[in-house]
């Protein structure tokens, strides 16, 4: 278990999906997108709205169950994508790098982006927008749902 949560909000990652869309724009342009599943589907499309690209491409990863980390599976390649020269790959997070390794050696060419970044992660992206710290799981809002919370004060 982690030490930290950082709970982002549907707003949140808006927010921060669009401001790492100003910096790609001014990358571009770009042949396509590379989505990496899950995690990085939604702020793949908030994306591909702000730089009007309509090829998106998948590649899915398995890495993780629940908060236990395991040997990444690529369950599905991202073959329209081609060795990723004019492509841009987006995920939701870097953690450790691992995920980002196997995307890189399956679509060298291409320009790794993420919303937020662990220190860990960080050498491994190109372009990023939020770092957090290494010891918080950052719970995105299709991993929760509101509700109440006793105040602080309560909890002894």
């Amino acid at each position: 278990m982690s030490e930290h949560y950082f709970t982002v909000t549907w707003d949140q990652l808006h927010r921060d999906a669009k401001a790492l869309a100003w910096r790609l724009h001014a990358l571009g342009p770009w042949t396509g997108i590379v989505a990496i599943t899950r995690g990085g589907l939604i702020p793949a499309a908030i994306i591909a709205r702000e730089l009007e690209c309509r090829l998106v491409e998948t590649v899915c990863i398995v890495t993780y169950d629940d908060e236990s980390r395991g040997e990444p599976q690529v369950t599905k390649p991202p073959v329209a994508a081609g060795d990723g020269e004019g492509w841009l790959i987006i995920d939701d997070l870097v953690d450790t790098g691992t995920t980002a390794k196997v995307v890189r050696k399956l679509l060298p060419k291409a320009h790794l982006a993420t919303v937020y970044a662990k220190a860990a992660g960080k050498p491994v992206v190109d372009t990023f927008i939020t770092e957090v710290s290494q010891d918080t799981w950052i719970l995105f809002p299709w991993d929760t749902e509101p509700q109440f919370v006793a105040p602080l004060a309560r909890k002894g």
